[in-house]
């Protein structure tokens, strides 16, 4: 092989290599995105769901303080 075929091949190489990168790049940019879009919906949702147990009424259950003794008292 000339010193040129060489020079070709290595180039073709680094050309081959380099579109492997860019499409590898493109491909964890598109699952990133989709990830922080996910990440987005559930902060939404979680703040829903924190405003709605927040606005629930306390327990039925009366405290101990509260509670008339059991019978065979």
């Amino acid at each position: 092989m000339t010193e040129i075929e060489q020079l070709q091949h290595r180039i073709d190489e680094l050309e081959m290599k380099q579109a492997f990168q860019e499409q590898t790049i493109d491909d964890l940019n598109e699952a990133l995105t989709k990830q922080q879009f996910m990440i987005d919906k559930m902060e939404v949702q979680l703040r829903f769901l924190v405003g709605k147990v927040k606005g629930m009424q306390t327990s039925n259950i009366a405290t101990e303080s509260e509670e008339t003794p059991p019978p065979h008292y």
